[in-house]
């Protein structure tokens, strides 16, 4: 009799940790190419904002297969499942959500620990650079794929001063789902 092997859920957390540290290593050097290359920090942000975008359509899935999360009802149990379980599974942190407007379409997302930044100290010259811009763009892509527009803005950066790493994240449009054929065909 063979031996069993891990849930596929306990692989998936176990490799985790190594995951993001590979990812915080290639991450740095990124940043690095993107200054050296771009040479305006204004660019620079706007680059890593679309890199994370395009991660984020293309994770969507990944996560939507591991996670065994159901469908979320609104904004606000969606921003939880980035918060909880989204950052966990790939970057091995959990994040808060918090300072909700009235309307519940738009939160805040706050890390306490962020693994992007271990060893990172921001130089004078590059004042203005959001050194995880590649997170909002993340996010942003992957509600776009599951029908939410969104903008996603940082509000403190510990990199810049602030005691925390916090994302604002503004639903901006429910996007209906349109199916490509018709059922009754």
């Amino acid at each position: 009799m063979a031996p069993v092997g891990p849930r596929s859920g306990d692989a998936i957390f176990a490799n985790v940790e190594r995951n993001a540290e590979l990812f915080t290593l290639t991450y740095g050097a990124t940043v690095r190419q993107l200054l050296t290359d771009l040479e305006e920090v204004e660019e620079v942000n706007k680059q890593l904002d679309q890199m994370g975008y395009n991660i984020g359509i293309r994770l969507i899935d990944e996560f939507l297969a591991k996670s065994n999360v159901t469908r979320c009802v609104d904004f606000r149990e969606t921003a939880e499942v980035i918060a909880k379980v989204g950052f966990k599974m790939f970057l091995g942190v959990t994040a808060t959500v918090s300072n909700w407007d009235a309307d519940g379409t738009c939160c805040s997302i706050i890390l306490e620990d962020n693994p992007l930044v271990d060893f990172v100290e921001l130089p004078d010259t590059c004042q203005g650079l959001y050194y995880c811009n590649i997170l909002s763009g993340v996010i942003r892509g992957a509600l776009e794929m599951v029908s939410m527009k969104t903008e996603v803005t940082w509000i403190r950066d510990v990199l810049r001063g602030d005691d925390a790493y916090e994302l604002q994240v503004k639903l901006l449009k429910q996007v209906p789902e349109e199916y490509p054929y018709k059922d009754d065909e």
